[in-house]
């Protein structure tokens, strides 16, 4: 089995996902696709006609998001029309899971080139609220006691409450999250893949994170009111059916303490992300230094009531896979989908916390759906390459209880 090679990465800025506040809001999503794909052809002098597949995550296809936005990105990007492309979800994961794809398809011996990433349009979310389907059909009652609740805020509530982890560790980890993001900004840690965004009259959009919010204390986050304590009681049908009630379905004995807020959840953004894969004998020939290679991936599945706990467990069977051991991983990313699933992450695998999101993560930068996973994956690369270190591991909860996992190792 041959190897996959990462040749490059990039993203672009995330923007404020709210419509009238963030810099990307006007921009067409494909645009911010075929940025990051235009931006890694040009880097790498790639001929785009060479290119097997773009293969592309977003969580939300409908609207401007819809319509298979890894080949129509592409074409935007001016790839060659002969590159194919292909979109998939897989929730939160989809990143990741393109870029394991990708790497699958390159050390089968069937790819030699492919581009994988992500774009998410979070702005655009208001307009297609009345399009969403749930995660359960909610006219079975069966499905529903089976499943329970599925909102993520909830299940970080409930998360926290069973594990006994406290509000006040988990702002702490948020301010922690925030003062390394803005310690990496200020000192170009993401430079090397962040790429500016322009509107179509060639004014610049956006060229830095638009989110993080370096003020940020222990103070101002014990200020903010609970997210979801409010949620959690709203009837969802004429029943008087509500999130708590569901959950209560699995889990009688959990009172549930309502801890997650604005500011120790992700954020909400918009933003795109591509990593450019290669197997050897290609990227030999096209004279391109690999910059890391896909040492081992996987997926897992856990509770989907729950839903935010698969990580720890897929961290563990992506070591398995590899042969290795938590000792051998030098820099660890978990996606801040909620502060608890970062905390936990670190606690049942017993981290060195400094070894963990070190340039901040999405309760700081945010987290666009689609796109996140590439974006650690790159953030990874970059910072190995920084500190002259030899592995890292990524991973991130995904909708239904899910998580898929890679390891990278710098060359």
């Amino acid at each position: 089995m041959t190897e996959a090679w990462i040749i490059d990465a990039c993203r672009t800025p995330r923007g404020i996902g709210k419509p009238g506040r963030g810099a990307l809001t006007t921009i067409h999503p494909q645009r911010l696709g075929s940025t990051v794909l235009k931006a890694l052809a040009e880097r790498n002098n790639v001929n785009t006609a060479d290119v097997a597949d773009v293969i592309w995550g977003c969580n939300v296809q409908r609207g401007q998001n819809g319509n298979d936005m890894g080949r129509m990105s592409a074409l935007d990007a001016g790839y060659d029309q002969t590159s194919s492309g292909v979109t998939l979800d897989r929730f939160c994961g989809s990143g990741i899971t393109t870029v394991n794809m990708a790497a699958a398809s390159i050390m089968s011996g069937m790819e030699d080139l492919v581009v994988a990433g992500g774009c998410e349009m979070m702005s655009g979310y208001g307009l297609l609220s009345g399009e969403v389907s749930p995660f359960v059909d909610s006219g079975n009652e069966h499905l529903r006691e089976m499943y329970g609740q599925s909102h993520q805020g909830i299940c970080a509530d409930t998360i926290a409450t069973i594990e006994g982890i406290s509000r006040e560790d988990l702002d702490s980890l948020a301010a922690v999250s925030q003062q390394r993001a803005a310690h990496a900004m200020a000192n170009g840690h993401f430079d090397k893949s962040l790429v500016p965004v322009y509107h179509d009259d060639g004014t610049l959009a956006l060229d830095k994170d638009e989110f993080p919010r370096p003020s940020t204390s222990l103070e101002s986050l014990s200020q903010l009111n609970p997210s979801f304590e409010k949620l959690a009681q709203m009837p969802l049908d004429e029943k008087g059916t509500t999130y708590a009630k569901l959950m209560a379905v699995k889990y009688p004995d959990v009172q549930i303490k309502h801890v997650h807020h604005a500011g120790n959840s992700s954020g909400v953004v918009d933003g795109a992300a591509a990593v450019l894969l290669a197997s050897p004998e290609y990227a030999t020939k096209q004279g391109w230094k690999p910059r890391a290679k896909v040492v081992a991936f996987c997926n897992m599945g856990d509770c989907p009531s729950l839903m935010l706990n698969a990580p720890v467990p897929a961290a563990k069977r992506v070591l398995a896979k590899a042969g290795l051991d938590k000792s051998d991983i030098d820099l660890w990313e978990i996606n801040e989908a909620f502060a608890v699933v970062a905390e936990k992450f670190i606690r049942d695998l017993e981290l060195d916390r400094d070894t963990v999101n070190v340039n901040g993560g999405a309760m700081a930068l945010g987290h666009p759906i689609g796109a996140t996973g590439a974006v650690l994956i790159g953030t990874m690369v970059d910072e190995l390459e920084r500190r002259q270190l030899k592995r890292g591991l990524i991973t991130m909860c995904a909708g239904g209880g899910m998580a898929p996992a890679i390891i990278v190792e710098r060359m």
